[in-house]
């Protein structure tokens, strides 16, 4: 049915029928997830072989102890598997944490309070407020490093093949206080866009427009969380950047998250030679070295790119089939009715779904009270607020298989109610 050639009598009977659906929905006591974008327990077992997998031997390659201290830059085993992955030389990234959102924070925190080019290019010392472009929908953890850090957030709408570069580079033009840019350049969160060689290249024409002090904080958090075996590839962003003669102003972050142990894997920052060794002398007066043992572990069961590849394989046959089932319930139940819009990714964790404008609260709170639980709406907007209150971020990697089929039920029932209900207002 086409909403809008349903006449009001007809939306009357369908909101009639879809609420006594809506009903027998709430007296199943039913209580789904679709909240997170956490891997499942059958991806998590990939990685079992990790316990003790050392066998004992707690030494690198040369001859290090990776039970003491030291090795802020982490162990060269692990440098160059993961240089090898982000698409770096070996001497531009360094290994941290079982956390990327902390050297994300870290690297916020340092520029705006101790300069990215010496104390003199703090951001703070410009005595105004600071502001950072966000494309949206976007990932709500990076909004909240710039919320907790007082830094703006100034939204740029997201393109089929990335953030819109002629409202960035306008901006970028008008306002010398942006002094940064989000960025998560392969299967953006939530909506998998794979950023364009055109808008990589623009991006790394940007500091040339903002100045020395500007950075792009380029998130690469699903380099290699492909689904499809088709999925659009990523141009390599450092070689763009060092074309442009940019690569200082390139901050380039990426983890084992979704690859191994969401809590137990290692992360690491990339940036040139130059830039990591400003990060690396602030880092210096915040740790004393990170867990090396996790990084022998990892270059351990993963080995190299080949490994890598064949691991991420194993992923992609579990995430597959729980990706088919949100699209093939969206398909079959909102195509062609006019009421919603969806993204249906090569590769990532989500689904960037939109409603009809003002529906999304509504279908949230409906999906709830039916014992569906999804991310709340504006969540993928700076400051938590949608302004068309109209995107829903599904996230189908971690409950069962028949979980996500029954929530997508329910999630199609909801939407098809909020909007018949907006319809006859």
């Amino acid at each position: 049915m086409q909403l809008d050639q349903t006449t009001t009598e007809q939306l009357k009977e369908l909101e009639s029928s879809l609420n006594q659906q809506y009903i027998a929905f709430q007296n199943a006591g039913l209580t789904l997830d679709l909240t997170r974008g956490k891997p499942s327990a059958e991806q998590l077992s990939l990685s079992d072989a990790l316990d003790g997998i050392l066998e004992g031997n707690y030494k690198d390659s040369q001859g290090t102890d990776l039970r003491n201290y030291g090795g802020l830059d982490g162990i060269p085993e692990a440098k160059a598997l993961f240089a090898d992955m982000m698409g770096v030389k070996v001497d531009e990234i360094l290994i941290g944490g079982n956390a990327s959102l902390s050297l994300m924070y870290t690297a916020a925190q340092f520029a705006l309070y101790n300069g990215v080019n010496g104390p003199d290019s703090a951001w703070i010392k410009e005595g105004k407020t600071i502001k950072f472009l966000a494309p949206v929908p976007g990932y709500d953890r990076h909004f909240s490093v710039c919320e907790h850090l007082g830094i703006e957030l100034v939204n740029v709408p997201m393109n089929e093949d990335g953030p819109d570069m002629d409202t960035v580079e306008q901006l970028v033009k008008a306002d010398p206080q942006i002094k940064g840019i989000w960025c998560v350049p392969r299967f953006s969160n939530p909506t998998g866009t794979v950023y364009s060689d055109a808008v990589v290249a623009r991006l790394a024409k940007l500091p040339a427009i903002a100045g020395p002090n500007f950075r792009v904080f380029c998130d690469n958090a699903y380099a290699v969380h492909v689904i499809e075996d088709d999925a659009q590839a990523l141009c390599n962003v450092m070689d763009a950047f060092r074309a442009e003669g940019t690569e200082d102003s390139l901050y380039l972050f990426g983890s084992t998250s979704k690859i191994t142990f969401a809590g137990a894997g290692v992360s690491f920052f990339a940036s040139s030679p130059a830039s990591l060794n400003t990060f690396r002398n602030h880092l210096a007066f915040t740790t004393i070295g990170p867990n090396k043992i996790d990084q022998a572990r990892h270059v351990k069961l993963l080995g190299d790119m080949g490994g890598l590849t064949e691991h991420m394989a194993k992923h992609a046959a579990i995430l597959k089939p729980r990706f088919d089932a949100v699209l093939s319930c969206l398909e079959e139940n909102l195509a062609g009715t006019g009421m919603a819009t969806w993204t249906a990714p090569q590769g990532g964790y989500f689904v960037s779904f939109d409603g009809l404008p003002g529906t999304a609260k509504a279908i949230i709170k409906l999906a709830a009270e039916a014992g569906v639980k999804l991310t709340p709406a504006g969540a993928t907007f700076p400051y938590g607020k949608d302004p068309e209150d109209k995107n829903i971020r599904i996230a189908p990697s971690f409950p069962k298989l028949e979980e996500i089929k029954r929530a997508m039920d329910v999630f199609v029932v909801c939407v098809k109610l909020a909007t018949v209900r907006q319809k006859l207002g």
